[in-house]
């Protein structure tokens, strides 16, 4: 020990005190360093251990060998070995802080365990409520802001009113506008969730709060957490989600169902498959006891009700989500440059004054002198606004959403086109922290970086010249028709698929996933790398097989004869009752029905059909014009809605049974 003081002593002061603090910043910048390293679990393992490795052998050396260099005065070999030791420390923070700003972002796209849930009491503006007030609840016990929270709410006002129960939170909605309820209960986020509707686009202005309820509580999402590693094939369903606010998105934020994409991606051959969802498609909603109703309607009970539906739908298990702002997509674009995309030209015209230009609103839902207008043409160049524009237009054109979804896919694609092509960390780290406040998902931070080696090989393929993904592209062929709405008292535009179609892009999504062998070659290779005039098969297009919904609507018996409507009934495993009424028809013939006409029969286990029997007491022939003595039939479904009724009639003579009297078309 007296010799060691005695060295000390004899030291430079000045060495000893540099040795000192470099050792104290080295061991204290390697930890940190150290830590961030071992955090990018599954990135390039050996290498990350091959460095650490290597710089605390350093670190030991320094600490051991510096005292022994600085007590025989060795000045230039202390010198040197401080120097690289001191550039070290900088390297190791800077290494650090960027590490750390990356995964702390990724870890910002998770969806967190908790969020604050809103009810409102929602009432158009210039309605009071009063003690007389009815008012629509939704009757879905597991719904937490209709249901769960407007009980709460309701406790907490010590509101007295009626209360009307509802399935469905568009027929609420509607009969909210249309004056037979006077107040509804539903998500804080009510003008997210219903202002794509065109009936409600100016909800926001047609409404007032009357009350509202938050409260924090468990993620419902939080139990979508998926563990599943991107290394293997996986699929994840894109959501749109247009967020109130200006800046960000909340990661358990409600959406509206309009945009509905579900991917497939295997890592190992770097071949994606993508599937747009028409928001107006009638499927089963699985939340909602499997009552028919278009897809985007799924939306309003949440994310796992949309994932489940889909599932439902596809038989394909849904691995991930991911929400995307759309306000953020603007910044997205941007930040890359803008991006170049064939825009279509447009089937209608916006206005007089905008003739041949794709014309949409801005970000933020403004029209006037905010529209935003694209000329089309090939290979367009796009910014934010233009970009989004162009994937939110659906008015404008022939097929509508179906056309939208398209206009998406191929944003999509240009966009994947300009990141690939970043060169810089700084527009990396731009486009980091436009994303990371603009996207949530349910993946974990580990599992998103092990798609790492994918996009290491994307890369690689691409600066080889090669492909840089494989695209499928799908087309679910599709028909409209209107179903009549007994609760809402109205017909609703809505569309259905070809099961022959679906079938075709199933079953080429879970060849993807390795569900099921190849049988096909690949149909749609697009080459990023390289500006071309391409054409593809789209998987599903021009399939037009399999039992269509159209059978499945309440056909016009009224005409009709008893034996021809029991006939149909039995097909339909439908129990039919009858009612005999006096009428001056033809006796024996049906002359109306309990369901009204396109009625969707799946919801449906009874018809009593009224049929004419001779009157008693024959009144005389009244004038053709004169219709006072028009019999009154019981549970007639025309019933103030004449003109819907007769636009609903057949004039056709009577079809045979089983022969459907919609035939499907091509729409």
């Amino acid at each position: 020990m007296k010799e060691l003081k005695i060295k000390i002593k004899k030291a430079s002061k000045i060495m000893l005190i540099t040795y000192l603090l470099i050792s104290i910043g080295y061991i204290i910048s390697y930890i940190f360093f150290a830590k961030s390293l071992l955090n990018l679990e599954g990135i390039e393992t050996t290498i990350r251990y091959l460095i650490l490795g290597f710089f605390a052998i350093w670190g030991v050396s320094y600490l051991c060998f510096g005292p022994k260099i600085i007590f025989k005065k060795m000045k230039k070999t202390f010198i040197v070995l401080t120097i690289f030791s001191m550039l070290f420390i900088p390297i190791f923070s800077v290494l650090s802080y960027y590490i750390n700003k990356v995964y702390d972002s990724l870890d910002n796209f998770t969806i967190k365990e908790t969020s604050t849930y809103t009810s409102v009491l929602l009432a158009m503006k210039d309605t009071e409520i009063s003690e007389n007030s009815k008012l629509g609840m939704i009757d879905n016990e597991n719904d937490r802001e209709g249901y769960v929270l407007a009980k709460e709410l309701i406790q907490k006002e010590k509101l007295k009113q009626e209360i009307v129960p509802y399935e469905d939170f568009l027929i609420m909605l509607n009969d909210l506008y249309n004056g037979k309820i006077d107040g509804i209960f539903v998500s804080g986020d009510y003008k997210v969730l219903f202002s794509n509707e065109d009936k409600f686009h100016t909800i926001g202005e047609d409404t007032k709060v009357v009350y509202s309820y938050s409260k924090e509580m468990k993620s419902e999402e939080s139990n979508l957490i998926s563990s599943k590693k991107l290394t293997e094939p996986f699929t994840v369903l894109v959501l749109g989600v247009d967020s109130e606010a200006q800046n960000g998105l909340n990661p358990n934020a409600a959406f509206n169902g309009d945009t509905l994409m579900l991917v497939t991606f295997n890592p190992n051959t770097l071949t994606a498959t993508m599937f747009s969802i028409p928001r107006d498609m009638y499927v089963p909603i699985a939340c909602n006891h499997n009552r028919y109703n278009k897809i985007n309607s799924a939306a309003a009970y949440g994310t796992n009700c949309v994932i489940n539906t889909i599932e439902q739908m596809t038989n394909i298990d849904i691995d991930y989500f991911v929400k995307v702002n759309f306000r953020g997509v603007v910044d997205l674009v941007n930040t890359l440059g803008g991006v170049d995309v064939d825009v279509e030209a447009p089937d209608y015209p916006y206005d007089n004054a905008h003739k041949g230009l794709v014309c949409e609103q801005d970000s933020q839902r403004r029209f006037g002198e905010h529209l935003v207008c694209i000329t089309p043409g090939e290979n367009v160049h796009l910014d934010g606004e233009q970009a989004l524009a162009y994937a939110r237009c659906r008015h404008l054109y022939a097929e509508g959403d179906v056309d939208r979804n398209r206009h998406q896919q191929a944003i999509i694609e240009a966009t994947a086109k300009k990141l690939v092509q970043m060169s810089s960390f700084s527009d990396f780290e731009k486009l980091l922290d436009t994303i990371s406040n603009n996207i949530a998902t349910n993946m974990q931070t580990k599992e998103m970086l092990s798609f790492y080696q994918a996009i290491k090989n994307m890369l690689v393929n691409s600066l080889n010249g090669e492909d840089f993904i494989t695209i499928q592209k799908t087309r679910l062929e599709y028909y409209n028709f209107n179903p009549w709405l007994p609760s809402a008292g109205m017909k609703t535009s809505a569309l259905g698929y070809y099961p022959g179609s679906l079938n075709a892009i199933t079953k080429a999504m879970k060849e993807n996933l390795g569900l099921e062998k190849i049988e096909t070659i690949k149909t749609f290779t697009y080459d990023y790398n390289e500006d071309k005039d391409y054409r593809s098969d789209i998987i599903g297009q021009g399939i037009r097989t399999g039992d269509t919904l159209t059978r499945y609507l309440m056909p016009n018996l009224s005409g009709q004869t008893v034996s021809y409507a029991e006939e149909w009934a039995a097909k339909q495993g439908i129990t039919l009752h009858k009612e005999f009424v006096e009428s001056e028809s033809i006796p024996g013939i049906i002359i109306n029905q309990s369901v009204h006409q396109d009625t969707f029969l799946k919801t449906v286990s009874n018809v009593t059909i009224y049929i004419s029997k001779a009157s008693s007491n024959p009144k005389p022939k009244p004038d053709e014009d004169d219709d006072d003595d028009e019999p009154t039939i019981p549970g007639n479904p025309s019933d103030g809605d004449e003109d819907n009724d007769n636009e609903n009639k057949d004039p056709d003579p009577p079809i045979a049974p089983g022969i459907d009297p919609n035939p499907d078309e091509d729409n």
